[in-house]
């Protein structure tokens, strides 16, 4: 991989990562201030749901566009364990922090200019259940993802949908608990404000429990699925 492409994945990572909190705080004020919809009500958190899809879809459309810039660690994460050692480096090393910097940036931002907006999600089980909630959502939103990846029947479009939805349907079960995040960088951002960034429940819950079950849901999925390039292998073999 040249340096300018380095370069170009590493500040389009920065600056969607920036974009995506503040997205999220936008969408919140649009409902609860524009709108003048409450918290928790139907009919709020129908229109909430509907922008967020829309929103994932237009952060799909950026990652294309740059050609690979994510807001999300776990989305680099996990082709770069099945990759190449250079992949891996440049992904711990360069596109992780960028991402979890323009999270940070953007969230302080947020909070000078709308004070209101509050301080992001909270862990609001204990350290264990958080962990716990936190790598099942993550486990079956990477899984999705890799089976979206290959080359099964669908168009853009339609694998993006198909993402966002079980991506808010996920994030719904676990927002009482843990916020339902899936998405260490973003976290990061509003706990970096709050000063418990370094806590342990931070780093347990919001880091080392997705981080793993990303691992256990790529070496999974490589386990139960074969190999695009074997199965067409096996398939030109019958044929002859």
């Amino acid at each position: 991989m040249s340096s300018a492409v380095t370069l170009r994945l590493i500040i389009s990572d920065f600056v969607i990562s920036f974009m995506w909190v503040w997205s999220g705080a936008l969408i919140k004020m649009f409902v609860n201030r524009v709108l003048g919809v409450g918290h928790h009500e139907p009919r709020g958190e129908a229109i909430k749901a509907t922008l967020s899809i829309i929103n994932m879809i237009f952060f799909a459309f950026l990652g294309k566009i740059t050609k690979g810039g994510a807001y999300n660690p776990l989305t680099v994460f996990s082709p770069a364990i099945s990759g190449d050692f250079s992949r891996f480096l440049l992904t711990v090393g360069a596109r992780i922090p960028a991402q979890v910097i323009g999270s940070i940036t953007g969230v302080r931002y947020i909070i000078e200019y709308f004070p209101e907006i509050g301080f992001g999600p909270r862990l609001n089980v204990d350290i264990h259940h958080g962990a716990l909630t936190e790598g099942l959502l993550t486990f079956a939103i990477v899984t999705i993802s890799l089976g979206l990846s290959r080359k099964i029947p669908g168009s853009f479009f339609m694998k993006t949908w198909i993402s966002s939805v079980s991506k808010l349907a996920l994030h719904i079960l676990g927002s009482d608990l843990t916020g339902g995040c899936m998405n260490p960088a973003s976290v990061m951002g509003w706990a970096y404000a709050r000063g418990d960034h370094i806590t342990k429940e931070h780093i347990l819950v919001y880091w080392l429990a997705p981080i793993e079950a990303t691992l256990l849901a790529v070496w999974t999925f490589k386990l139960l699925v074969r190999p695009q390039k074997q199965e067409k292998e096996e398939s030109k073999s019958k044929s002859d």
